[in-house]
């Protein structure tokens, strides 16, 4: 999994700073809808390490993106607690994770590289249902793990919505990025401060 910002295109950019695969698709939502059509999406699944760089899921279309959609949504429900246990709706989301979570993952192969060293690609091009097993079996792991589900953490960036796996010491952290949202903070908390000298 890659960490930090990583610009796709120039027209979205993606971010896996949060630590899961499965909380990376999570953030694909904010500031606004990430995964609007089939290239982002691509280029989300090569980020994410779910493919290895050299293996383009070709194969991608619209119903991918309903998928991976689909998906997100379960995740976000049962990751942020959007429902209680006993509900109707956490029940079918964790369900659907579940479902999902059964299939094969892409089956991954060493090969020699360009440079003389073994690298890992895959069989076969992917699979939509291959690729979501990836993410819904991180989601599994996080859900049942209490070490990693304690650490689930909300960003407190004004209005961000995304949730990142507090890996830090002392489990201090507070945004999703130091870069984007500490950053943000920093220079408000700056700007109030000035203000109030200039008053």
């Amino acid at each position: 999994m890659a960490l930090g910002a990583a610009t796709a295109t120039a027209s979205y950019e993606l971010r896996f700073d949060s630590g899961r695969i499965c909380l990376d698709l999570l953030a694909t939502t904010h500031p606004e809808e990430r995964l609007d059509a089939v290239e982002p999406l691509r280029a989300w699944i090569i980020g994410a390490g779910l493919v290895p760089p050299d293996t383009p899921p070709t194969a991608a279309d619209a119903s991918w993106l309903v998928g991976f959609r689909e998906l997100r949504g379960h995740i976000g429900q049962l990751v942020r607690g959007q429902c209680s246990r006993d509900s109707r709706h956490f029940g079918v989301a964790l369900a659907r994770v579940n479902e999902l979570a059964r299939a094969a993952p892409p089956a991954p192969r060493a090969v020699w590289g360009d440079d003389g060293s073994l690298v890992r690609a895959l069989e076969g091009p992917p699979a939509c249902a291959a690729l979501l097993a990836v993410v819904a079996r991180d989601a599994v792991e996080l859900l049942t793990d209490p070490v990693a589900r304690a650490s689930i953490r909300q960003c407190e960036g004004d209005n961000c919505p995304i949730v990142y796996l507090d890996t830090s010491r002392g489990r201090r952290r507070r945004w999703c990025s130091s870069e984007v949202c500490g950053n943000r903070e920093r220079v408000a908390r700056h700007r109030r401060r000035a203000a109030l000298a200039r008053a």
